[in-house]
Parts: structure tokens; sequence; C-alpha cells
């Protein structure tokens, strides 16, 4: 029956959503209306509800800001454009897609998806003038690059929200997330548009860069743009290495995200041509820009945070149990449910975080839970998710060829992360 209870809720949101409801407001009724009906107290219901918004922004929502503020620095500074100028040059245009997915990868890992798409879609559209090849050919990699950082890495607000709920450890999960994110990007990226699109020719025709001396040099920004990521992982491995050793509490420190990227954008103001104040105007612009952001996760965690006080969670662990099936599935197909009823990703991942919980123990790690929602909230992104109509309307595509492009990139993408998360729960 509570079960029923949380689908009726879960039908309310996916109502409010379809009227165009804000999706803080509809996750927050929703919570209400779930919470009523499986038998809340209209108190335990609000406690709930502040608690779950509480612990939810408590643990992550200064990593969230940091990261906002840490983009728009290498946004304004204009890193972001001297390294697709630069890889594009390394590579040449034999090899653009390969120049074109690393790009994603280095802009998409600071930078939010919208964002990254934002900043990149000028350059897709230059290359694919220049050398006079389609510009899906093009694009696609760009668009899977962005989704799998998306999806699987920190600092971005899905994993970095799943990994508070789950008490995953952040660098264990982006060191894992980096081990699928490269071999999942590499097939839906490069050899999915070789597949759909035939007879692309090659003019030789090079891809001249700019010359802009406002510009940073490729190694500043190089080192600018993956910083956070670089500190992240060194903390992670040299906490593990220097366990019980004086140094090791410097390494737990540089592992936390928090400590981490407040390092990065101390270090990327210092290094910056701009002054502090012109610097610090870019930090507050970067995190207003995630202010909805922040406030849609917050309503996500009041929801989780209903499903878990009500045992919801206790009651898929307890009809799951019987099943011979991994843990990491089952969140998968939950989560992948909600993101095709749903739409967004974020709050597909959140929902369902809230009914898996129970799921986490020994034959699913925390970190590797974190990673199968999140391959489960790119599923079948179709006409209720708006990066399927930013897709389609910046490559002028029809709704047949959006699906048999952008929905099966995704699709692609959220199977690839399962069956690697599958194979990775094996090995480790």
């Amino acid at each position: 029956m509570s079960l029923l209870i949380v689908l009726a809720g879960i039908i309310l949101l996916l109502f409010l959503t379809l009227k165009k409801l804000n999706p803080m407001i509809s996750l927050i009724i929703a919570a209400i209306f779930t919470g009523f009906c499986l038998g809340m107290p209209a108190s335990k219901v609000m406690q709930s509800i502040t608690n779950g918004i509480g612990s939810t922004l408590g643990s992550m929502v200064m990593v969230l800001a940091l990261g906002a503020m840490m983009g728009k620095l290498i946004e304004d500074s204009g890193a972001a454009r001297k390294i697709v100028f630069i890889l594009i040059k390394t590579f040449g245009q034999k090899n653009i897609q390969w120049a074109v997915l690393l790009t994603g990868f280095l802009v998409g890992i600071p930078l939010f998806y919208n964002a990254g798409f934002v900043v990149l879609i000028p350059l897709v559209f230059a290359i694919a003038s220049t050398t006079k090849l389609p510009k899906l050919y093009i694009g696609i990699p760009m668009a899977a690059a962005l989704s799998v950082t998306h999806g699987f890495l920190p600092p971005h607000p899905g994993p970095v929200t799943l990994s508070a709920i789950f008490h995953a450890n952040i660098g264990q999960t982006l060191i894992y997330g980096l081990i699928l994110s490269i071999p999942i990007a590499i097939i839906a990226g490069v050899y999915f548009p070789r597949m759909i699109i035939r007879n692309v020719s090659f003019s030789g025709k090079k891809f001249e860069m700019p010359e802009d001396d406002s510009l940073p040099s490729g190694w500043k920004s190089f080192v600018i743009a993956l910083l956070p990521v670089f500190l992240i992982i060194t903390g992670t491995v040299g906490a593990g290495l220097t366990q019980g050793q004086p140094s090791g509490a410097f390494f737990t420190l540089l592992a936390d995200p928090t400590a981490a990227l407040l390092l990065a954008v101390v270090i990327t103001v210092m290094v910056q041509k701009e002054s502090i104040a012109t610097a610090m105007e870019s930090c507050t612009q970067g995190v207003k820009s995630i202010a909805m952001i922040i406030l849609i996760i917050a309503a996500g965690g009041a929801f989780k945070q209903i499903l878990v006080d009500s045992g919801v969670g206790d009651t898929v662990k307890a009809l799951t149990a019987g099943l011979n099936l991994s843990p990491l599935f089952i969140a998968w197909l939950i989560t992948a449910s909600l993101r095709v009823t749903l739409g967004s990703a974020t709050v597909a991942a959140l929902t369902a975080s809230g009914m898996v919980l129970p799921l986490v123990g020994a034959g699913a790690p925390p970190e590797l839970m974190v990673l199968s929602v999140g391959a489960g909230s790119l599923m079948f992104s179709h006409v209720n998710d708006t990066g399927f109509w930013m897709f389609k309307e910046y490559f002028d595509l029809t709704l047949k060829e959006t699906f048999s492009t952008w929905t099966v990139m995704e699709s692609i993408v959220s199977v690839l992360g399962l069956i690697g998360v599958l194979l990775l729960n094996q090995l480790i």
C-alpha cells in the first residue's frame, strides 16, 4: 500500500511539472501530500521536511557554491575557450571528435551542464562551419562528455548530493566515476555518431585558432580547469597511503571537496589577470546562477526524507530481498523509471535516493550506489527534459531526429554506466 501512495505522490509531482509549476514548489507539495497519505502526523511531516532540507544542504551547499564560483571564474577568464582552441589545433580535423570529447570533459568537470553546453555550442558550430563537417558529428561528442560528467563526477550537483545522502567518499566516487566516464564517453560520443552519420568527408582544411591576447596561457588554462579534480584525487590517494602518519591529516583535509574547492578558488583568483574585485563579482554571478538548483536540491532532500522517515525504503528493501537482483541494478531501475516519468535527472536521483537508501551495504558500496543512481538518472531523456529541447533547438532537429540522436546517446550512457558499476562491484 505504501508504494502505491508513493506512486500517487510521483504522479502528483508529474502533474504539477506538466503544469509548469516550479520544480521546488512541486517537490514540496508532493512531499507533504505523500507524508500525509502515508499516515504521518502533520508535525512529523514538517519536521521531516525541515530535516531533509537541512541534512541535504548542510553537507554540500558549500561544495555547490564553490563549484559554481570556480566554473564562472574559468568561463570569464577565457580558460575554457583557450582549452578548446589548443585541443582542436593539436588533434587535427580527422580526429576532431576526440578533441571535442576531451574538451567536453575538461570544460564539463568545473561547469554545470547547461553552462558547459552554452559555452561550447558556439565552438561546435564554428568547427562544423570551418571543416564542413555535420554539426551532429561534432556536437554529439560534446554532449556525451558533458552528460557523463553531469551524471558521474563531483562537483556536479547530482553526484555531490547523492554522496552526502549515501555517506559516500567523494574522492572515491570521483575516481570510480572517471574510470566509468572515459570509456562510456568514447562509445557514446565518438563511435555512436560514426554509426549514424555516414559518408563524412574531410576537406583537409585546418581549423585556425584565432589570435586573442586576452586569453590566459595554455598551461594556466589547463591547471585552473583541472585543479579541483587534481586536489581531490591527490588528497584521497594521499590519505590512503599515509594513514597513521602526521601528513595524513593534511591529505584528509585536501580530500574534502569543500577544502579542495576553496583552495582552488583562492589559487584561481590569485593567478588571474583580473582584479580581486572583478573576480569576486564573477564568483557572485556564479552562485546566483545556481540558486534555483540549490533550492530544487533542498526540496528534493525534503521529499527524500519523507520517504525515509515513513519507512518506504524499508518496504522496498523487504520486497526486493527475495529477488535475485543486485541492489545496484534495483537502484538504477527505480531511478531510470523516475527519470522517464519526471524528466529532471536531479529530481529523479533525489527521489530515488530515499527509496534505495536501505539497500546500501556489503553488496552495494555507497560510492557505487551514487554512480548507479547517477546512471539511472540519465536514462531515456525525452520531451519532459529541458536537455532534450536544448539539443533539439540548438541543432535544429525534428522530434524524430532528436529521439534518434540525443535520446539514444543518453540511453547508451545510462546502460553502459549500469554495466560499468556492476563490473566495478565485482572487482573492488
